[in-house]
């Protein structure tokens, strides 16, 4: 079944590429013959010597440029040798990176790889010049240029005893510490402070290391008693000056690594002001005062703030500011934040178990101060909440055993009447010895920010409250500038840092839409998008899939029956108007069932279909769901049962969907279940003319990858990475996708490449690379030649990390299927969660913008905002729908195949008009896109439980947790326990884009 699935229609425009049907991924071991054409080698054997192991992680950067170097024999043959010794061991490095051997191996005379020009490092590709493609335009970014200083900074160490965890005690000492000592004994200097070991001064201070006593007083509680002293010893001793001569060098091009430290101490001297005046929370300040409060439900509330990050630019220093929002604790008595979370008024009755569980989990740690002691408003956390009402408890209150319950003692000592004595206390303090507060004489501390996970609605109220339009967002970033004032912060003044109140012009350049083909048999046979869109009209699918038996199942209890039956026939209409050969009636007539019986009435359905399918040697092709539109887990439930259970691809399909009965919503849920079939939608013109530099001349493969983490507070839950890798050449259109669960927050993709022990074969070479690759070889006759991998969700400060790791896999996964086979790779790191925005440079000009107000579809950018050296850029790809568009930053790690800045620009922008679930072009690479959809698919296989967005599945072309991928893989956690694997889906599943 799979392999017919996956084999287009044979009279449709253009013909399958080489190599047939495409069936499962072969499930390969390694060693023999037996891998669809790649000759065997030997799989790659860990070296256990502690030298290798220690290579790995984030290192320095060299001075010199790293040409490319000639192939070599062995799998890491063409990679410098500091590298190549940083990747012998295939085991993933720490969570923390660690630093690269300093000594690189001398290598000319093994004539293996060129080494960069300094040993010491690695380097990342250098810009291969600038962009000159498209139409040059200007656009203003919201980075604000920072003058160098020319002061000489010295870095001391801070020593506080005792020692305290918290930022907010240890800034406090050292505020006092200056306003007592700074002209006496700091030399006037005003100094900058990390909160934690690090303190930083513009010229030296009168001392190499020095002692100071400093005494705090505990805030006044309103009692009138005497306030509480407490007593730190401080040492601030010498420790290094900070080199600002290094950091121009390196903005200036002239020196290869960034000096972190420099930049660091610039980055916590315009911390310094904010973070006195507002919540600091990551890079980000927020208050109440920065703009209006927003309920978003259950207790919580959004506040206004903004990002802030000094970065190095090819027009120097630039400050990085962008606004931004996130959600608060309202500070509400404990009782009425509990009616809030529980949605039910509990002021006159007894908690469930269940919804005091629920309060307990939210109201952990969370501080409250009391109220019934007048002014007298001492706070505390809170440790948990007691099992029995308050009415029930008791206390010792001497050592002779005398007894006390807690409403007595409140009505003896406080004069409190206790009302709601059918309410649990909270516990504060010790666990051991916890003491009770009931929780009517609670209110909630103000300024405590939520960080566990959010409810859909919450998500809804917090985007809708973030969500602006370019004019406003640039007006408010610039407000915010002002507002700040940083010509006149003292710290900035101390530092000498003077900071741009106007938002940065860039040069950049719209790169032309593509244009797509369509199948010969429709009244336009190919297209070109305007302003990063088109539609399905007078169009036919370059390659429509078959569905000759399907069915549907109704667990939307307001969809009659016979409204399910007509949206069903209008579909599979929709879907052989746009070329697919699709049945018009369903094996069985629509059924309504139960949403909460999903897998009884999903697998009954399916038995009964194959009943009458299977003496005709048919399979069942689709199912077709249609769910409420708040479905909570019935979404998740349903792919899991489908695609691990029954091993069929579905569509869901809301019941707003169903009412609306709109064509343009069946021509969107058609896209879907085309691919979803092993059709293709549409492909590149350039593609088929093999007019696309470094992929359409050599077999070309491209790759996704991206790991998803638990949401906050789900410490014990793995983490899903995903791959997915294209199945056809020269098209690059259809891709198939593998999912692995892996440590607990664990961004590097362990199951790249494996090398397990079987007990008669010995060691077997896997992992999802290997595989992937096969199943290229399978479905075109050819063997990749280039790899080009997107990989998703990396940060700035994990891009050696990852790179050492995973190029190290993809090398190994290359080499155990064939000797000497190592395809040319280019490696580039795709972000998403930056805050660079680019705005039209005059927004009265309606040509520079789309009908949002954000810059045009295909806008890049490579210089002044970009890397002072390497090759990145930004790219805004689609238009915008609602708010401002944040372009892709797209940094390229490693490029044996020498792209040139167009080649890959225009590539990406490209690649950006092929996905498949809408006709629109997206924010993002799709094969990075379809490795994101594919691990949280993913989640719901080990989870279903967990989802309540499965509403969106069927959505325009957003983000979000709505589909998934492919076979059981497990690791182990940090602990060293086993991580569970995931449920391995069916073999007629796996190869088709089911996560669409």
């Amino acid at each position: 079944m799979g392999s017919r699935r996956g084999r287009p229609q044979q009279q449709q425009y253009p013909p399958p590429a080489r190599g047939g049907g495409r069936g499962p991924i072969p499930q390969q071991q390694g060693g023999g013959r037996g891998t669809q054409g790649f000759t065997a080698a030997p799989p790659q054997h860990p070296r256990h010597d502690a030298a290798a192991g220690r290579g790995r992680g984030r290192a320095a950067r060299g001075d010199g440029p790293s040409s490319p170097a000639p192939a070599a024999a062995g799998p890491l043959g063409r990679l410098p040798p500091e590298l190549r010794q940083a990747m012998e061991d295939p085991s993933p490095p720490p969570a923390q990176p660690v630093p690269v051997p300093a000594q690189a191996e001398a290598a000319a005379a093994t004539g293996q790889a060129a080494i960069p020009a300094s040993s010491k490092a690695i380097r990342f590709p250098l810009r291969p010049g600038k962009g000159s493609a498209g139409t040059r335009c200007l656009v203003k970014a919201n980075h604000f240029i920072a003058q160098l200083p020319d002061k000489d900074l010295h870095h001391y160490h801070v020593s506080i005893t005792p020692e305290v965890t918290s930022r907010v005690v240890n800034r406090a000492v050292i505020h006092e510490l200056v306003n007592l000592h700074r002209a006496a004994y700091l030399g006037g200097r005003l100094p900058a402070y990390d909160g934690r070991k690090s303190l930083y001064t513009a010229g030296p201070l009168p001392f190499a290391s020095k002692e100071f006593q400093i005494t705090l007083l505990d805030d006044d509680d309103g009692s009138g008693a005497q306030r509480r002293q407490r007593n730190f010893k401080v040492v601030i001793k010498f420790a290094a000056r900070a080199d600002l001569h290094r950091l121009g060098m390196f903005l200036a091009g002239r020196h290869a690594e960034a000096p972190q430290e420099a930049l660091q101490v610039l980055d916590i001297v315009l911390r310094e002001l904010p973070s006195a005046r507002y919540a600091p929370f990551g890079r980000s300040f927020f208050s109440p005062d920065l703009g209006r409060r927003q309920p978003l439900g259950d207790g919580l509330e959004s506040w206004r703030g903004f990002y802030q990050s000094i970065r190095p630019t090819q027009m120097g220093l630039s400050l990085n500011i962008d606004m931004s929002a996130t959600a608060f604790i309202e500070p509400l008595p404990v009782i009425d934040y509990a009616a809030q979370l529980l949605r039910s008024d509990i002021h006159s009755r007894p908690l469930s178990d269940a919804e005091r569980v629920k309060i307990k989990k939210a109201l952990r740690g969370v501080k409250v101060e009391v109220t019934h002691r007048g002014n007298m408003r001492r706070k505390y956390r809170i440790s948990g909440l007691t099992t029995q009402a308050t009415r029930e408890l008791t206390f010792p209150v001497d050592e002779g055993g005398t007894v006390k319950s807690v409403v007595q003692y409140f009505q003896e000592t406080y004069g409190f009447a206790i009302q709601h004595t059918y309410l649990p206390c909270l516990q504060v303090g010790n666990q051991q010895r916890p003491n009770y507060l009931p929780m009517e004489v609670c209110k909630i501390v103000e300024g405590q920010r939520y960080s566990k996970r959010l409810n859909q609605n919450q998500i809804r109220a917090l985007l809708d409250e973030t969500c602006q339009y370019p004019r406003d967002r640039e007006r408010d970033i610039t407000q915010m500038v002002k507002h700040n004032a940083y010509q006149e912060d003292p710290y900035a003044k101390e530092f000498g840092i003077k900071i741009s109140d106007r938002l940065a012009s860039v040069d950049a350049r719209i790169l032309p839409a593509p244009r797509l083909k369509y199948n010969e048999t429709g009244r336009e046979k190919d297209c070109l998008p305007r302003v990063g869109q088109w539609n399905m009209m007078n169009k036919k699918m370059v390659n429509g899939g078959k569905v000759r038996s399907w069915m549907c199942v109704n667990f939307a209890r307001n969809v009659p029956d016979k409204l399910a039956r007509d949206f069903c026939h209008q579909l599979a209409q929709m879907c052989q108007d746009s070329g697919m050969d699709f049945a018009l009636e369903p094996v069985l007539p629509p059924m309504s069932a139960r949403p909460d019986q999903v897998e009884r009435a999903l697998k009954a359905r399916y038995h009964e279909a194959m009943n009458i399918l299977g003496p005709q040697r048919r399979e069942l092709d689709l199912l077709i769901g249609i769910l409420p539109d708040n479905n909570g887990s019935l979404y998740g439930d349903l792919k899991r049962v489908c695609e691990i259970d029954l091993g069929i691809v579905s569509q869901c399909c809301c019941t707003k969907q169903v009412f609306k009965l709109n064509k343009q919503i069946y021509a969107n849920i058609a896209l879907k279940i085309n691919v979803k079939v092993g059709g293709r939608n549409t492909v590149l013109v350039d593609a088929l003319s093999r007019r696309i530099p470094l992929v359409t001349d050599r077999p070309t493969i491209i790759f996704g990858a991206d790991v998803t983490h638990p949401h906050p507070g789900e410490d014990s839950s793995p983490s899903i990475a995903a791959v997915v890798a294209s199945q056809d050449w020269p098209e690059v259109t259809r891709y198939a996708g593998l999912v692995s669960a892996q440590a607990h927050r664990q961004e590097l993709i362990e199951d790249l490449y494996k090398v397990r022990q079987d007990p008669q074969k010995g060691p077997v070479s896997s992992g999802m690379i290997r595989e992937l690759l096969i199943s290229f070889k399978k479905s075109t006759g050819e063997k990749p030649q280039r790899i080009i991998f997107y990989r998703d969700g990396v940060s700035e400060g994990q891009f050696y990390q990852v790179l050492l790791f995973e190029l190290n896999a993809i090398r190994k996964a290359c080499a155990s299927l064939e000797a000497n086979y190592q395809p040319q790779v280019t490696f580039i790191v795709v972000q998403k969660r930056h805050h660079t925005r680019l705005f039209a440079h005059n927004h009265n000009d309606k040509n520079s913008m789309d009908r949002s107000g954000n810059i045009l579809p295909g806008t890049v950018v490579d210089t002044k905002i970009c890397h002072p050296t390497e090759f990145d850029f930004y790219l805004c790809s689609h238009a915008g729908i609602k708010g401002t568009s944040r372009p892709a930053h797209y940094h390229v790690l490693w490029d044996e195949n020498n792209f040139t800045a167009d080649g890959l620009q225009t590539l990406t922008n490209n690649l950006c008009y092929t996905y498949a679930r809408c006709t629109r072009s997206v924010s993002i690479v799709p094969p990075a896109y379809y490795a994101h959809l594919a691990a949280f698919r993913a989640r719901f296989y080990m989870e279903p439980e967990s989802s309540d967005s499965g509403s969106m599945a069927s959505g325009p072309g957003g983000r979000g947790p709505t589909s998934g991928s492919s076979a059981s893989r497990g690791t182990r956690a940090p602990g060293g326990a086993a991580v569970k694997p995931l449920p391995a889906l069916k073999d007629n599943v796996k190869n088709v884009m089911f996560y669409c």
